[in-house]
This record gives structure tokens, sequence and C-alpha cells, in this order.
């Protein structure tokens, strides 16, 4: 038994072998081949990036032993010619039935699913050190991907490696990596023959790539090991199930963090007893146990714009971390030197991290007012990370760059962003909103999504916990919504979410669920709802509510819950009917949509009110002017500038560029392309010396247009780039302001954005 402990080893090509051949079995005791697809992937990626997957424990069989305890092959191998009985599997069962159907791609529907699975590498993304990324997979049932599968050559345009090409041979994997290269060389070859010289250079270097990564693969294949320990074959079934119970009844995983803790010991860090103890009493406000490896994680992404487990040790004092030089070589560099340059890093990110909590939890700032309405935990280390960066540079404005971390990270909240590879994710944001910091052109593709879908957002099914549910109570606190009790602003740190319509009076017959949907909640003091809503129903509550202040006093408050009088007239309804509850919810719905547009995508969180009201007024401005360009030029666009289109037409190129799904066909009509054109732009229509003539009679003046325009422009621009508006350019816009709407018709509640 003492030898049976010395962990021998398959490499992975012999492995994979013994799995063709049917060398290992289940016994009956075992459970279920149940992984799901996305467990199969990480153990894929874990192999590619030469981590260590665990120790396999086999037991050599005898035919006695397979009969006693009901072996059965391999999940997926069913072809009964070839399973060679040699090993009962009695630890990695799932490893070894991940690894036989990625890269055997049996017929059989993946456990729990309607459809086979297939699993590849997306080889570029792997390339380009995406790891999270780069390994995937996909249902069988998709015609699209069944031709790929069927057509090499696709497969070598698109870079995608399917596992199954392992296990179709031993030549298979060098054939397939031979004839990717030369399909990209040849590609080369073809576009230096077309003169397409940027082209061509792109498919050298694939090539290159193609053969880096073949030798990789291969490498793979022949060099990566995976440990087992192998029992006797003539030790009793009964010792072997204790064996095994004993190995499935304890064990506690280490962390990245416990790992670094051990690893830095020798250099005299000591994490967890001195560095975390005196950070965890300035970060407590974080509930969540990873606060420790936030920490990390911030310090990596400043230093290397990565933060998954891999990365994190180029942290340790002297790491030698790979790189890809510009030419395609390889080199190494430290990114943290002695114990002083990791103390410094561990410090600054702390920092960073102790100022995103203030301002989070600032019902002026970001509006999460406890530790449970942080929409996203994981979302804590770029965020920090970020604001350290904009506060390190020394150029432009500190506070456009707040403003542009504010709109990523509302987007972010809204549209799920990080509910879903979260490492990639935070790498991919810290580049592009650091770009964007140095370049307004440069705003990053999230920011676009939230914008064009927020109005399809169900909010009926965000539920307490969720980060869109908790984006929503946010927005609600920064509303500024008034206590229903005092009428005034509420002591924040005594609000929690409560039921509008109580939980326990839901109407008959109303949708499972939607009781609880932030919909039917809002913001209020647990002093409130025990003395104002009682466990009643609007109908008595808010009837109460006006009988002793007043009916507008009492809209006045229910709006600043994003609660509009239609709304409260359907609350009030007795009896208030299943019917009803669903008018009210979609009644709030649009108004929180509403404010969601008006303050996050229009970027009018954080304006006093008398600001938001003339941004609003510039906004309906705008709109107006381009409606009487339309009126008055119709769709005739010939006697426009040229040069005013080419910048035109540049804009929704790049928005079409950076969003799969923009429809740049819907922007070819001059009154489809207004909506890129910016104020000096429709201005410079108006004043077009041929065109002036039919704006002339509107307008005036053209100096006096002029002077308008310009004044509008200071206000907006001063009010959109945080910039300091001083009382005489604001009374000057003030002035432009109702001079536009005079000339343009405006009515004065259009204008105030009332609907």
């Amino acid at each position: 038994m003492k030898d049976a402990q010395k962990p021998e080893r398959f490499s992975l090509g012999s492995l994979i072998d013994k799995l063709r051949e049917g060398r290992f079995v289940i016994p009956d005791f075992q459970r279920e081949f149940e992984w799901s697809p996305k467990d199969v992937r990480e153990l894929l990626k874990s192999i590619f990036l030469d981590y260590y997957i665990g120790t396999l424990l086999l037991w050599k069989g005898k035919p006695e032993n397979f009969k006693a305890l009901s072996c059965v092959a391999i999940y997926g191998h069913e072809d009964e010619s070839k399973r060679n009985e040699e090993f009962i599997v009695l630890d990695g069962q799932q490893r070894l039935a991940a690894i036989y159907y990625a890269c055997f791609a049996p017929n059989k529907n993946f456990p729990k699913r309607k459809n086979p699975f297939s699993f590849f590498v997306r080889i570029r993304d792997f390339i380009e050190d995406r790891a999270d990324v780069a390994f995937s997979y996909q249902a069988m049932n998709l015609r699209k991907w069944q031709q790929l599968l069927a057509d090499r050559e696709k497969q070598f345009e698109q870079h995608v490696f399917p596992f199954e090409v392992i296990g179709a041979g031993r030549f298979a994997v060098p054939n397939w990596m031979q004839d990717y290269e030369r399909y990209w060389q040849g590609r080369a070859n073809k576009f230096v023959e077309e003169g397409s010289n940027e082209q061509a250079e792109k498919a050298v270097r694939f090539a290159r790539d193609a053969r880096e990564f073949g030798h990789l693969v291969t490498g793979l294949i022949q060099d990566y090991q995976i440990s087992y320990i192998e029992l006797d074959k003539d030790i009793g079934v009964e010792k072997v199930c204790d064996i095994f119970t004993q190995i499935n009844s304890r064990g506690m995983p280490l962390d990245i963090f416990d790992l670094l803790n051990a690893m830095l010991r020798p250099k005299q860090i000591y994490l967890r007893t001195e560095l975390w103890r005196a950070a965890k009493p300035r970060l407590e406000f974080i509930e969540s146990k990873k606060v420790n490896v936030y920490i990390l994680q911030s310090m990596s992404i400043l230093l290397q714009a990565y933060n998954s487990p891999r990365y994190l040790y180029f942290l340790l004092p002297g790491a030698e971390k790979p790189i890809r030089l510009p030419d395609g070589s390889h080199g190494k560099v430290v990114l943290v030197s002695d114990k002083e340059a990791f103390e410094k890093y561990w410090n600054n990110a702390v920092t960073g991290l102790e100022g995103v909590i203030k301002v989070l939890r600032n019902p002026r700032d970001y509006g999460a007012i406890a530790p449970s309405f942080i929409p996203y935990p994981a979302i804590l280390p770029v965020f920090g990370a970020l604001r350290i960066k904009s506060q390190a540079l020394t150029d432009g404005s500190v506070h456009d760059r707040q403003r542009k971390i504010r709109q990523w990270y509302w987007a972010s909240v809204f549209t799920n962003r990080y509910s879903r590879s979260v490492e990639t994710s935070a790498a991919r944001d810290f580049l592009d909103v650091t770009a964007w910091f140095n370049d307004d052109e440069a705003q990053p593709g999230v920011i676009r999504e939230f914008a064009a879908r927020f109005k399809d957002l169900d909010l009926r099914a965000e539920k307490k916990g969720s980060a869109i549910y908790n984006g929503v109570f946010n927005l609600l606190v920064l509303q500024g919504g008034k206590d229903w009790s005092t009428f005034e602003l509420p002591e924040y740190e005594a609000l929690d979410d409560h039921h509008i319509v109580p939980a326990s009076k839901a109407p008959e017959d109303s949708p499972d669920g939607v009781i609880n949907s932030i919909l039917n909640r809002t913001p209020l003091s647990a002093d409130t709802n025990r003395k104002v809503l009682r466990d009643r129903l609007p109908n008595a509550y808010i009837k109460e509510m006006i009988e002793t202040h007043g009916r507008q006093a009492v809209l006045d408050v229910m709006e600043s819950h994003l609660i509009s009088e239609n709304a409260v007239d359907i609350l009030l309804r007795d009896p208030l009917t299943a019917n009803d509850f669903n008018l009210f919810l979609e009644d709030r719905r649009r108004t929180i949509l509403q404010a969601t547009e008006d303050l996050l995508i229009k970027q009018r969180i954080g304006l006093p009110p008398l600001l938001r009201d003339l941004d609003e007024k510039v906004e309906h401005i705008e709109l107006a002017i381009r409606l009487c360009l339309v009126e008055t030029l119709g769709e005739d666009t010939r006697a426009l500038p040229g040069n005013l289109f080419r910048k035109v037409d540049e804009r929704i190129s790049k928005a079409a560029t950076n969003d799969p799904l923009f429809d740049e066909a819907g922007f070819r009509t001059f009154s489809q392309k207004l909506q890129y054109f910016d104020l000096r732009e429709l201005q410079d229509v108006i004043v077009n010396g041929s065109l002036w003539p039919q704006f002339q009679k509107r307008f005036g003046a053209k100096e006096t247009l002029s002077q308008k325009f310009n004044q509008l422009a200071d206000v907006r621009n001063a009010i959109r780039h945080s910039r300091t508006l001083n009382e005489v350019t604001r009374m000057e816009g003030e002035a432009a302001i109702l001079w536009f709407m005079s000339v343009l018709g405006i009515e004065s509640q259009r204008a105030r954005g009332t609907k």
C-alpha cells in the first residue's frame, strides 16, 4: 500500500490514447458525469495554460472487480469493441469524461442538454493572451457550426481549432497545424500579388502565429503531465470504497490569496498578518470574502492590465513575466522589484478601493448606501484602478475623467457586464476607459450598447440581489426620494427597500414573482414602513397621506420615488385588481427608464436642478433645429458643403465598426444623418451662403444668430464637460435659450422636458 501512494504520470497524449482504447471505467457507486459545458471549458483552459489539474486515483482492475462494481465506460464511449478495461476510476471521472467528450466529440447529447456540444479554441484570442475568452463551446444543432466543422478552410479563416482534432489520431494535429500555416502563407502570397501590403503583413503574422500555436499544441500533447495514483488490483473492494468515501468527504481548497501569502513569506512580506490586517478596517463596507483578493487584482490591473489568478503570480517581487515584443519575439519583465515596491503598490490599491467605497455609498454620487446595494462587488478592482489612474494623470480634466468613469460604471451595471467573464471584462475595460481619457472618440462599446438597449430592460424580472435591481435602487436614492412621513430627505443610513404594494396584499391572479420586482420596491426607512404603510394597500395609506398633506404635496413626494401621477391614481383604485397592479408596474417601468435616460444616458446625474433644466432645454432646441432643417430643405442636400457629410459619415462608419449591431443602412438620408451633426455643424448648414436665404426670414440677422449659437454652445459645453459655469455665461445662455425657443416656436412645457 505504501508504494501505491507514490504518484506516477501520464502524458496528455498517452492519456488520450488510453481514453480512445477504453482503458478507464467508472464504478457504479460513482455519480454520473454532471459537469456543465463551462466546467469542461475551464478544464481545457487549465491544460492549455499548463496548470495542475489534480491527481487521478485509479485502481488497477481485474475481471471480478469490474463485475463486482458494475463498471461502465466513460461517458460517450459507447463502442464496446474498443473497450479494453484496465483502470477503475475512483477520483477523476469528471476530468476524464470532460477530456474524452471534448477530444472525441461523441454523437451523444451533453448531460442535461438537448444536443451534443463541440469544444474549440479561438486561436487569435489565445495568441494575444486573452485566455479567458479563447476557450469556448457550441451546441451542435447550429447549422453554421456544423458547416464550420465540415470545412477546414473555414476553420483556418476564422482561426478556430476544434478539440476533436486532437482525438482524430496521431498525425491529425500536425497535419491540421501545417495546413493552417500553409493557408495563411498562401493568403499572404496572394495579397502581395494584389499589392495589398497591409493585408499581406497581417497574413504573414497569422502564418507565423499558426506555426507557434502548432508547436504549443504538439508540445502539450507530448509533454503535459497528468499525475495519478494507482492502487494495487489485489486491494479489497471494501477498502477501495472506504478510500473513495474519505476522498469525497474532506478537503478545503486554497484560494489565490492563501497561495500568495505563503509564497511572500520568504521575502519578509506578511500578507495576511500585517498588510491585510491593516487594510481590512478601511474596506469593511464591502461585504465579500474576496476583498483581500480585490486588492491584489487592483494592483495587477494597474501594473499589467490583467487580474486573473494566472497573472497575480507576477506580483511576487522578482517574478519574471513572459511578454511578447512588438517584433513578435519573446522577452521577460519584472513588475515588482522588491518588498518596498510590493507594499507601495498594495497601499496604493487599498487607497483606491477606499476611495471607491466613499463615492459608491454617497447618496449624491452613486447611491449604494448599504453594502447589499453594491451592484457588482467584482467590478471594484477595475473601478479602483481607474480612479487611481485618473488621479495620477496631470493633463486634461479630472472632472471629465470622473464623468467617463461614471458612464462606464452605469453602462456596466445595466448591461450585466460583470456577471460573466469578469477578469476579461476588467482587463478590456481598464484599457478602453484609460484610452478614452485622452480621446473622446474612443468611447468604449459598452456605453453605446447601454444607450441602444436600455429601453428593452424588463425590470419586472429584476429581484433583490441582481445587479440591475441594485442599480435601479441606487438611482432611486440619487433621485432624492423623500421620506413618506416627514416629506423631507431621509436619513440614508436608515433606508432599506420596501414594497409599495405589500407582498401579503398582492392582488389575486398577479403573475408570480412580480410583487418582489424592483418596480414594486422603493427606498424607505423601517420606521416609515411601520408608521405609514402598516402592511396596507396604497389605496389606504396614500389616501391617508393625501388627506393629511394635500394631493400636490403627495404627488411631489411620489415623483421623487419615480411614481408618476398616473401611477398614483392607479394605486388609489379600490379594489386594486391584478390588472390595475400590472398597469402600475408598466407605468413605473416607463418612468424609471425615462429617469435612466435623463440621468445616465444624457449624463445629467450629479447636476444641480438648475443645470439639469438648462441641459434639457438645450437638448430640445437642438432637436427643434434639426426638425427646422428637414422642414426647410427636405432630403435634398446637394447644396450642402461636402466636408460636412464627410465628417458625419466618418462618425457613422466608426459607430458601425465599434458596434456589430449598428445598422449603418439606417443613416443614409439627410434627416437620419442629422442625428450625428453637432451644434456647430447645424449652425454651418443654416448660415451656408446658398442656403441662408431660406432661413433668413426665421432667424433674422446672421450676426445675431451666430451670437446666440455661441452663447448656447458655451452653456452646453460647460454643463456636458463638467466645466465651471460662471454667472455671466449662464445668464447669456439662458437668454439664448429663450431666443431660440421663441424663434423655433418651442412651447415652454416641452422645453422643460415634461411630457
